[in-house]
This record gives structure tokens, C-alpha cells and sequence, in this order.
């Protein structure tokens, strides 16, 4: 049988990042996690916890970990059946979910700020390319996920969501040095950009679109959404920012675009685990919610260039 209370210490262990933050999420003291911890990985025979800074799982450590967190999600799903089982249980359920940056900057925040107000429900969000937010999903390290895929992860629904719409802008004077001659191969293998981190390609495929072909060009490494927009308007470098983020800049001249109308509109899914429990079906319907409000239907024509 599963000790449940060593499971626990070693979820928060890898949910906390150490065995000071485990404790204190716990209310035990770091020496009674890290013996419950040992005890479990004696009892198994195998290491579960890596212990460098942050505190990572190994493979089996991991497995655990899921296996906590699903025993969990099931337990609450229990207790709103059955309120008579909840009779001085207290606690909330946490839910692991991924993100793109820029998602989290534009609309996912209003989504989880009314799942969470009424509900028992906190989150664990983990920020990647919507490209590869999937693979956090096929991993079973979270239960949701915001992502450009469209076709169902194994066990999982695929909702659409909508278009997230990108401009690729520059600020006046940094358009008059580097492409006064016009927005062309050789200006734009030029003039430095900037991109999120080395999983992000949304500067390489506006290129791509606007050229017909590939084009490396000289970059400022920036991995934070409004620092993108800041980072442009202040001369910086040209990159991809979310149009309703670089609207008013654009409106006031702070920004123009490189290719006036020339944009690059990302699709986005959300996509949750199959079983049907409440607090994540109630985070969906939040989620669909707060994206209508800002994404364009996927259904609906593309704006002409």
C-alpha cells in the first residue's frame, strides 16, 4: 500500500522547488520532509528527487508526483458529490497548467482570475511556446493547456479558442536607421530583432510570409511580453507584439509596422484532460470566456493586407 503522507511530502518537494518551501506548504519542519522523503525512496529502492536548486523529479519521481496530484483531483470531484464527506476537510486543489507568455500577458489572466474566485482552486501555471505546450500535456505534467495544436493530445478535448494576432513594429526612428530603403532581405538581415527565447519562430515565419523564404537575421534575446513592447518603442530592436497589446502605441505613432496590414495571426486551442471534473470543466468555461473577448474567431476572414 501507498503511504499517502510520504506521497505528499514528495509532491510538494518537486510543487515547492525545496524541502524549506515543502515544509512550510506543509506546516512539518524540513527535516520531517526530507526523512519522509528518504523513508519513501528507501521503501522503493530508487532515488525520486534530484536535490539540486530547484529540487527536480527523476522519472519514477515524477510518475509519483502525477499520481498525487490525479488522487487529489479525484478526492475533490468526491467531496462536491458527497458534502457530507467534507465535514471539516479543508484545502484547495491545484491545478497544473501550461501557457504561452503571451496568452498570460493578453487574456488567460481574467480567465483564471474568475475560476478561482468563488472556487477552492489555486493554480500552477508553466509558461512555454504555444508550439510546444502540448508535450507538457502528453508528459502528464499538467492537465490543461493553451496550444497551437489543434488535433487532441491522447485522453485529452481540443476547444478552439481563436486567433491571436501579432504586428511586427518598430519604432519610428529605428524604421528611418534601418529600413529608410524599405523592408526588404538585405535591410531585414540587418537590422537586429527581437525574440522570446530560442523555441520562439513567430519573427522567422512573419518573414517567411513576407519574403517567401527563410532569412536568419541579428537578434536581442527578450523573454517577457511587455518588455517586447517596450523594448520596440524604445528602439531596441523590431519584433512581433500582440496587436491588441501595441494598439494605442500604434494609434499615438510610438510604433508602426514594418509592412503596414502584413500580420501574423497564431491559432490557439485549449485543450484538458477527458475526465470531466468540476473545477476544470468551471477553469474551461472561463477560459473559452476570456479568450472570445480578445482572440478572433477562428472562423472568421483574415484582415487584407
Amino acid at each position: 500500500m501507498l503511504d499517502y503522507a510520504l506521497l505528499d511530502a514528495l509532491a510538494a518537494v518537486l510543487r515547492e522547488g525545496s524541502f524549506e518551501r515543502a515544509a512550510r506548504a506543509l506546516h512539518l519542519t524540513p527535516s520531517a520532509v526530507s526523512q519522509r522523503v528518504r523513508l519513501l525512496e528507501e521503501r522503493l529502492g530508487q532515488v525520486l528527487v534530484v536535490r539540486s536548486n530547484p529540487t527536480r523529479a527523476t522519472p519514477a519521481g515524477r510518475a509519483l508526483a502525477r499520481h498525487v496530484e490525479q488522487v487529489g483531483l479525484l478526492e475533490h470531484e468526491l467531496l462536491a458529490e458527497l458534502p457530507a464527506l467534507a465535514q471539516g476537510v479543508k484545502g484547495r486543489v491545484t491545478l497544473p497548467v501550461a501557457v504561452n507568455a503571451d496568452s498570460l500577458a493578453s487574456w488567460f489572466i481574467a480567465a483564471a482570475a474568475e475560476a478561482t474566485a468563488d472556487a477552492p482552486l489555486l493554480l500552477d501555471l508553466s509558461l512555454d511556446d504555444q508550439e510546444h505546450t502540448a508535450e507538457w500535456l502528453r508528459s502528464g505534467e499538467v492537465v490543461a493547456a493553451v496550444t497551437a495544436l489543434a488535433d487532441p493530445v491522447p485522453g485529452c478535448r481540443s476547444l478552439p479558442l481563436g486567433r491571436l494576432r501579432y504586428c511586427a513594429t518598430a519604432s519610428p526612428a529605428f524604421m528611418q536607421r534601418h529600413f529608410g530603403g524599405g523592408v526588404n532581405a538585405d535591410t531585414l538581415a540587418e537590422a537586429p530583432s527581437l525574440t522570446f527565447n530560442r523555441r520562439d519562430r513567430l519573427q522567422a515565419q512573419w518573414i517567411a510570409q513576407v519574403l517567401g523564404h527563410d532569412l536568419p537575421t541579428p537578434t536581442h534575446w527578450l523573454p517577457a511580453t511587455q518588455a517586447f513592447v517596450d523594448g520596440c518603442r524604445a528602439g531596441l530592436g523590431w519584433g512581433m507584439n500582440i496587436e491588441p497589446m501595441v494598439r494605442p502605441a500604434l494609434a499615438r505613432g510610438e510604433l508602426v509596422e514594418l509592412v503596414p496590414g502584413q500580420t501574423l495571426a497564431v491559432p490557439l486551442y485549449w485543450q484538458h484532460r477527458r475526465r470531466a471534473l468540476p473545477v476544470l470543466e468551471a477553469l474551461s468555461r472561463a477560459v473559452l470566456k476570456a479568450a472570445a473577448a480578445v482572440l478572433e474567431p477562428l472562423d472568421a476572414p483574415a484582415p487584407r493586407a
